[in-house]
Formats: C-alpha cells, structure tokens, sequence
C-alpha cells in the first residue's frame, strides 16, 4: 500500500511533481552547465508560454475521468479513512511526464490518463490553455500553478523533453550541484516560496541515482461569496459511519443556494469570490451512506449532476475542519493500467533519456482547511523516477452532521481541483 501519513494541521499542503533517480542526458544547449550555487535556466523567447488558446474540451473531460478513477481506487485502500486528493495536480505531473514517454509506456499512460484521441501536441498545448485559465479566476480567489525542473549537473537530457515542460507548462528550470549540502533545502525553498510558506518540505534526501526533480505546486484560497458567521458556529454531535459521536463545530448560515436533491443525497454549492469557483458538498441521505453514493460516482453521473444543480433556499450546517492527507499512487496507477511504467524490464521512457528509466514511486500530498472565512487547499504528487434527481421547490435543510463528499470545482472550465471523502473531520 506504500507510506500514508494523516494528520489535522493549520498549514496548507503543495501539489508538485518530482522526477528522482534518472539517469539520462542533459543537453548543454538547454541547460547551462553550473558551479555548485543553482543557476536559472532564462527561457528563450521563442518557448516562453504562448497566450491562451480555445480550451480543448477533450482535456477537461479525460480529467474528470481520471480524477473519479484515481478517487475511487484511493477509497478501495483508505476505506473507513478520510481521502483527500487533487486529481488536477496529478494529470498535471503525470503529464509531464508522459512527454518522456514512448513506446508501451507511452500507451499505457495514455489509456490510464484517458488520453486516447489526443497528440502529445493537442495535449500540451490543452494544458497550457488550461493553466491561463485557471490561474486568479477572479478576486475573490487566489489559485496558482508554478512548475520548476532541477537537473543535475553534468547530465544531458533530451532537449525536447525540456524544451515541452518550458514552453507549455511554465517550467523554471534550474542546473543544480546535487552533491552541494545545500542541494536539498534550495529545491523546498522553491516549494515554500510557491506555497505561500504553507509547506517547507517536498524532498527528503537526494540519493545517488537521483538526477532530475520536476515539481509541480498548486495553491488555492478562496474566500465564500457568503461568509458564515463565526458566532453561529456551534459545535454538535457528528455521527461517524461505525454508530458512534463526536463533537465538532458546525458553520450554520440561510440563503438562496444551488442545490440538487436525489432520494439518495442532498447536494448544495458553496461559492467563493465572483461564484467562478465553488464547494459542492454530497450528503447522503439516513437511508444511504457513503458506500453506497460511492458505487454512483462516476465522471458520466458527474456531469449529470452539475446541470442540475438550481437556485432554491434554504439553510445549511457544514463542519469547519482542517486535513491533511498523503498516499503512494504506484498501486492506484497500476491498477488504472500503466504498470509498465514502474516495471524497470519493460518501461520505456526513450523521450526522456537514452538510457532506461522507470517511474520508482508516485506520491501526492494534499491540505484543505475550511472555516468561517473560505477555503485554503493544496496538493503535492511526486514522481520517481530511477534508471534501471428531481431538484425541491420547497426550502431545504441541509446539516452536514456524517460523513460526506466534497468537491472543488472551477464551473468555466469544469475543471475539478479537488474532491474528498471527510468520514472523521477532527
């Protein structure tokens, strides 16, 4: 099942990328050669980031897909835990990766990503459209994706594989002395700066056969269009799913909300800012829960639901909580169909390097912590790699007061940021 560490915290996690352990071949005319001290790789002019172009629909919908596929293995190894994933900071790592794919490998991760029909071109291009769109939807939200490349000095890549994570997804890239002791805390300087200081730590430790980082951050924070009001706040029982009680905090507020009611959940949309982004919250109704919701959250019924979401009142109960949540993928992504790319006798990642690589270990990070004010949230997905219903007309109630579902979702691109199944919110 691989490393999984939980813990509520007041700070705010990453979403990133790191590509370890590979041995291949930097060239010289896309990174400099440097001295012990990290020097920035300038782009050129030509592969600098292009303007937005029309989003490509095929990306958001092969996003949506994996992100319920990914969700739904995750709750097949975290049943009865809380789960918190960002399924856009993983495309986006396993995206960049799949530029160095080739062969086999490349096919795999294509049908995993549900990237079939699309060229590796139409890809890139899709989510450097994606990533102008997403940034600072409007004022009343803060979301940024920064990516960063460190090489190791005196190890020539493939020219095109940096020249694609420049050009379409924003790459700084940086010719870095891994044997500097420094090495190691000016790559989490770079994640803290990019996390707001919410997160200090992505890499460990570099280990000999470590030759490339590629880190991928994304930071939200969203204030509510409809603040809570903090002295409503009280704290009620929560009922877990085994039967038994906590006490937790619930945000209480009235209003007129999007809403969606099925003879199996009630859901309700929570706006941030300018209502570009919001929070849908899925309850299970007392004769359901969350198992059996689970079985009918697919990306089709996902798309089926958002259009039916409408305009009613009514008033709503919802916990303040703050999670944090880590996983290794590498038995989710094998289970989605791409094992062969962690298999060191099979994996071929010719774009990359000459020399054969495999991915080692793929792990994601994530933070969400909700309050009176908003929403602040992160993810971090790392990447090895070594050598070798009907709606109600009548006012609802809604108290979020057992375990639930939640989604963030950017409503102009559709693009779903993060989703999470809170069955303890401590």
């Amino acid at each position: 099942m691989g490393h999984r560490r939980r813990q509520w915290t007041g700070a705010v996690a990453i979403g990133g990328l790191m590509l370890l352990g590979l041995m291949g071949c930097l060239n010289a005319t896309t990174i400099r050669s440097a001295a012990a001290s990290p020097q920035p790789v300038q782009q050129d002019q030509s592969i600098a980031m292009r303007p937005s172009q029309a989003l490509d629909p095929r990306l958001i919908q092969a996003n949506t897909q994996f992100g319920f596929k990914l969700f739904s293995e995750l709750l097949k190894q975290d049943s009865g835990q809380n789960v918190f994933v960002s399924p856009s900071s993983v495309a986006i790592a396993l995206a960049m990766t799949y530029n160095g794919a080739s062969g086999a490998t490349q096919q795999q991760m294509a049908k995993a990503l549900e990237l079939q029909g699309m060229s590796l071109s139409e890809l890139n291009r899709a989510n450097a459209s994606l990533k102008t769109l997403l940034e600072n939807p409007d004022n009343g939200v803060q979301l940024t994706i920064a990516n960063s490349l460190w090489a190791r000095q005196g190890v020539p890549f493939k020219p095109t594989f940096i020249r694609h994570n420049q050009e379409f997804y924003g790459a700084q890239v940086t010719n870095l002395n891994f044997a500097d002791p420094n090495a190691t805390a000016l790559i989490n300087n770079w994640v803290k700066e990019n996390t707001r200081g919410k997160i200090s730590q992505i890499v460990d430790r570099l280990q000999p056969d470590d030759v490339m980082f590629l880190i991928n951050a994304i930071y939200f924070k969203g204030g509510w269009t409809k603040e809570f009001d903090r002295k409503a706040t009280m704290s009620k029982p929560f009922f877990r799913a085994d039967g038994s009680q906590k006490s937790q905090p619930l945000m209480s507020q009235t209003g007129s909300y999007k809403y969606y009611e099925t003879d199996q959940f009630q859901a309700v949309s929570l706006p941030y800012g300018k209502k570009r982004v919001s929070m849908y919250l899925f309850l299970p109704k007392p004769s359901s829960n969350l198992t059996t919701f689970y079985k009918t959250l697919t990306a089709e019924n996902w798309q089926q639901w958002m259009s039916q979401f409408r305009t009613q009142p009514g008033s709503i109960q919802v916990p303040r909580f703050k999670l944090e949540y880590e996983v290794e993928l590498k038995k989710a992504l094998s289970a989605l169909g791409m094992p062969i790319a962690f298999d060191a006798n099979q994996a071929t990642f010719g774009a990359l390097s000459t020399v054969p690589t495999k991915i080692d270990q793929v792990k994601h990070k994530t933070f969400v912590e909700v309050n009176e004010k908003g929403t602040e949230a992160a993810a971090a997905t790392s990447v090895g790699i070594v050598a070798t219903a009907m709606p109600v007309n009548e006012p609802f109630k809604m108290v979020v007061d057992h375990p639930f579902f939640c989604a963030i979702r950017d409503n102009q691109t559709g693009t779903v940021l993060f989703m999470g199944s809170l069955v303890d919110p401590k």
